[in-house]
């Protein structure tokens, strides 16, 4: 079965554009014109992937992906004329997967399109192996239901955000590089910059540590990036 793909998109003609594209490699494809449809469309039929373009009438881009990662986990492709790298981090601070600049070639935005629903089907593939959930302390992270818990409450993570906690759970104690943590959550074909992780990890703190600005599980190593706390803190420290 073809994978289906929404397209938030309020210019018709780059919408046609667009939805030629994805047909041509037989995606199944609906184009909405604004941010209350495509938030009403996602909930309804719970699309693959969303193309999410961020002007645009009754709500922009950002609210959409404001309103959607309270609740959803889809793949969200952010599509905007906007280039200033603060914009990018927003979207990706509210949950974007992946972020284009336009204009911008329809070859690169079919590739990161299959680029995003490949991990996406990956992270929820059921292997004939036994997958055994990560714990670290109050942490756990069960990859084939593809959830993230905090003390047995569901803690709702973008496929970017889990791809990152999953990685750093795999190996607790060990550090991360940056440009390691987003070849696993955009894959190593991704144009991202290295403050894109800094985001991925302000968002995650704010959903798994007590107090976001002093951060005792997710913890930065200066100079050199991320890692997992290998143990539970206690008040000893």
């Amino acid at each position: 079965m073809s994978a289906f793909v929404l397209v938030a998109e309020d210019d018709a003609k780059q919408a046609e554009l667009v939805r030629r594209y994805l047909r041509r490699e037989d995606y199944s494809v609906l184009v909405v014109g604004d941010g209350r449809a495509a938030i009403d469309q996602v909930r309804s039929r719970r699309p693959d992937l969303l193309i999410l373009d961020v002007m645009m009438p009754e709500l922009d881009g950002l609210d959409v992906l404001r309103v959607l990662r309270r609740d959803y986990d889809v793949p969200i492709l952010v599509v905007t004329a906007r280039s200033a790298a603060e914009d990018k981090l927003a979207g990706f601070d509210l949950g974007a997967d992946d972020y284009l600049t336009k204009p911008y070639d329809p070859r690169e935005l079919m590739a990161r399109v299959r680029s995003l629903l490949r991990r996406a089907k990956a992270s929820g593939g059921s292997g004939a192996s036994v997958v055994l959930p990560l714990h670290v302390g109050p942490l756990s992270l069960d990859q084939v239901r593809h959830e993230v818990r905090l003390d047995g409450y569901r803690i709702e993570c973008t496929p970017a955000e889990f791809r990152i906690l999953e990685t750093l759970m795999s190996s607790p104690g060990r550090v991360f590089s940056r440009r390691q943590l987003l070849d696993e959550a955009h894959g190593p074909e991704s144009f991202v910059t290295e403050r894109t992780a800094d985001a991925h990890v302000k968002n995650l703190r704010r959903k798994i540590e007590a107090d976001p600005r002093n951060p005792v599980l997710l913890q930065t190593v200066y100079g050199v990036g991320y890692r997992i706390a290998d143990r539970t803190p206690t008040s000893d420290g």
